[in-house]
């Protein structure tokens, strides 16, 4: 859609003030950490699930993949559904949506009804998280525009943190519900503060006609595309019939995608930001980035659980101090995006990020509690300095009924990326170990010393018979080659973002103005 179909525009709202815009801000904010926490905090309890209704682990993980899938095709879908119904009234109605579709998932009697009412949570999330951000923008002055982005951002990064340390609590002291009866109550006075505070604050509407080809289109690509991220693991990806025909099914659609969305007067999806350069540049980064980083988020706690013994909530607590720090400072940097070149704060950021995948990368299995936790404490400096100005770069400079587009757009890519960084990660993973034990057992065999030494020790000082000697032995091998393969991942990692730092210096930089607010500020007029 060009500059010049652009819809009427009414005269520009001015900024909330005092005690309300902070009262809004805390509504939109609960709201948004109520629905990222929900993209992971069932994660851990899968297994607590699955045996509740009796199925498979393999067969419980649908409940992740049909959340995914369903989210992430309505995801894009902002900027037109906004243009249609209002940015005010559509946030309202997908949060008491999502709260309905939350209470339904925890009285589900079975995996398919479970699967059903996650899809609806799922679909109804969408527009939740670019909404809140287009809200939270307009409530702001220009000048305070990326204290506004600092202050969504954090629940954005720390939801994911906290949702597999609150997931394991729960399916530990209580019962697999109740992850989902949470939402009820918060997402309810969430969704009336927000309709108090924003309600005479709605969006132009206007009738468009639906495209439903583009529509289409999107539900076939994108939901073969997550399925084929969500299962290729478990299906041994391209050996597998079923990962091929995903594979095939989503690039045919997304091309047809490409094509009719680029032509159509009235396309569902928006793909014309991409003409913006600093939308692109902005947008990409950011997806790669945060590829990379829930990449590792799922990585960490996984290793922890599977190789060095740790329960589920043992391995959220090594996770969870990321969010103090990122608290602490992302203030600082909404504040220092008035002055500073958002460029130059991205950059610092990726370097502390390369720098915490550096220190992971020399862990050992005799890393303790503290070793652990340390690069974790320093990646909450890292999250502040990234996602803020990287966001204020991608919304700078676009027209004001752009925006709820423009960051449906950007935040389906970023979690499409972080799908990716997790199969990615956990596929190179398990295949970086396997190398690794091949590597091993070929010193550590039978007829070398020390293996000898180590399987008598067993056997007679111990007791053990052989064949329980030897599993021993192959536990501790094991142990040490996905220990070894995790090291490698996020030392490739912190490769990665030291590539990064070039990437984001292709976008134009802050404009000097007197009132310089930076991205940031452009951004908030553009939500104005």
């Amino acid at each position: 859609m060009s500059a010049s179909r652009s819809p009427a525009s009414r005269e520009a709202l001015p900024p909330l003030e005092g005690a309300t815009r902070i009262i809004g801000s805390i509504a939109l904010s609960t709201a948004v950490f109520m629905n990222v926490l929900d993209t992971s905090i069932a994660n851990v309890s899968i297994p607590t699930i699955s045996g509740d209704l009796g199925v498979s682990s393999s067969q419980g993980t649908w409940v992740i993949t049909s959340f995914a899938v369903a989210n992430a095709i309505t995801v894009p879908l902002t900027g037109w559904l906004t243009q249609r119904f209002g940015q005010v009234r559509l946030f309202i109605i997908s949060t008491l949506l999502f709260v309905l579709a939350s209470w339904l998932c925890g009285f589900a009697p079975s995996l398919e009804a479970l699967i059903a009412f996650r899809v609806l949570q799922g679909a109804v999330a969408g527009p939740m998280i670019p909404l809140s951000q287009a809200l939270m923008l307009s409530s702001f002055p220009k000048a305070k525009s990326g204290m506004a982005l600092a202050i969504w951002s954090m629940t954005t990064l720390v939801a994911p943190v906290a949702g597999p340390l609150l997931g394991g609590w729960i399916s530990d002291n209580y019962s697999w519900p109740w992850i989902f009866y949470i939402n009820v109550p918060v997402g309810l006075l969430a969704a009336w503060i927000s309709w108090r505070v924003y309600r005479d604050r709605e969006s132009v509407t206007r009738k468009l006609p639906i495209d439903k080809l583009g529509l289409v289109l999107l539900v076939v690509w994108v939901g073969a595309l997550q399925i084929m991220l969500d299962k290729g693991k478990e299906l041994d990806w391209f050996a597998s019939p079923v990962i091929q025909l995903l594979a095939l099914t989503a690039f045919v659609a997304f091309v047809f995608f490409l094509i009719w969305e680029l032509t159509d007067a009235h396309p569902i999806v928006d793909l014309r930001l991409f003409k913006v350069r600093n939308f692109t540049v902005g947008a990409l980064t950011l997806a790669v980035a945060y590829g990379v980083f829930f990449g590792n988020v799922v990585l960490l706690p996984l290793w922890l659980q599977s190789t060095m013994g740790y329960t589920a909530t043992y391995a959220g607590l090594v996770t969870a101090p990321v969010g103090l720090m990122a608290i602490l400072l992302t203030p600082i940097v909404g504040k220092l995006l008035a002055t500073r070149d958002p460029r130059q704060l991205v950059t610092v950021a990726f370097l502390v990020f390369a720098l915490v995948c550096f220190m992971r990368s020399g862990f050992n299995t005799d890393a303790d509690m503290r070793t652990l936790i340390l690069p974790t404490l320093v990646q909450g400096a890292a999250m502040a300095a990234f996602f803020v100005p990287l966001t204020s770069i991608t919304l700078s400079g676009l027209e004001p009924w752009r925006i709820p587009a423009a960051s449906g757009l950007s935040n389906f890519l970023r979690l499409t990326a972080g799908a990716f960084g997790t199969s990615i990660a956990t596929t190179v993973w398990e295949d970086r170990a396997t190398e690794h034990h091949a590597r091993l057992t070929e010193i550590a065999r039978p007829g070398h010393a020390p293996f000898d030494q180590a399987l008598d020790t067993l056997q007679n000082t111990l007791a053990m018979p052989r064949d329980a000697a030897l599993a021993r032995l192959d536990g501790i091998i094991n142990t040490q080659a996905y220990t070894m393969s995790a090291t490698d991942v996020f030392y490739a990692s912190g490769v990665i973002f030291i590539l990064l730092t070039g990437l984001v210096w292709f976008a134009h930089g802050r404009r000097k103005t007197a009132n310089a607010g930076g991205g940031a500020a452009e951004a908030a007029a553009g939500a104005h």
